[in-house]
């Protein structure tokens, strides 16, 4: 009985070691998994799905067409080169004998196909959202850019949010008029009412960036 018990001993005292080691490895795995989860932040991950939204339409011919970090304005789908060859002037406006608004007026004209809006003009090269091989910049490029206030014209996330629902030229892209065959122009990829909506989501969120080049 008691040869029983010295040898039941030790393999009594293994199967207690191993049964603690499994405890503290599953203890040890659920607390890692609840760190991560808990360090997941889900407003984050929305204000970046939205902030994806904002970026396909500012990479959109639409829009990228006057952000070019060009020494001119491109147009068409294909964002082909100015016709006129117009050139970029001092303030984006043009030089004095090929002004953008001696064509563009304050709206479009659509028996022409020349499209128009207050003020029509080129964005600043600070603000340019494709490269010098008319690639446009990636998602986190073009965010820094929009966010950073020395070059955004001091523009917080609010103030952007109200940028993209009242700025004219803004809201011509969804409203960008009939091309000179009498075809309508392509729209941004989403409604404005959905842009708005994203932006509103992004700027909540914090106006976060993607990480990255």
């Amino acid at each position: 009985m008691l040869a029983n018990l010295r040898l039941l001993f030790p393999t009594s005292v293994l199967t207690l070691i191993l049964f603690a080691t499994c405890i503290g490895l599953s203890t040890r795995t659920n607390i890692e998994t609840g760190a991560s989860a808990s360090a997941a932040d889900p407003k984050l991950a929305e204000g970046l799905a939205a902030w994806e939204q904002v970026y396909s339409v500012m990479v959109s011919p639409r829009c990228i067409n006057c952000h070019t970090a060009t020494n001119y304005p491109q147009q068409g789908d294909d964002r082909h080169r100015h016709f006129a060859n117009v050139i970029r002037g001092r303030e984006g406006r043009g030089v004095p004998a090929l002004s953008c608004i001696g064509c563009h007026q304050e709206v479009n004209a659509d028996s022409t196909g020349v499209p128009g809006g207050p003020d029509w003009h080129l964005a600043p090269l600070s603000m340019r959202w494709q490269d010098t091989n008319n690639h446009p910049l990636s998602s986190a490029i073009v965010c820094r850019s929009v966010t950073d206030r020395s070059t955004n014209e001091n523009m917080d996330g609010r103030a952007l949010l109200t940028h993209h629902e009242e700025a004219a030229l803004v809201l011509w892209a969804w409203n960008p008029g009939r091309r000179p065959d009498g075809s309508m122009r392509t729209p941004p990829p989403i409604s404005h009412e959905a842009f708005l909506a994203a932006t509103r989501t992004w700027v909540e969120a914090g106006a976060p960036c993607p990480r990255g080049k």
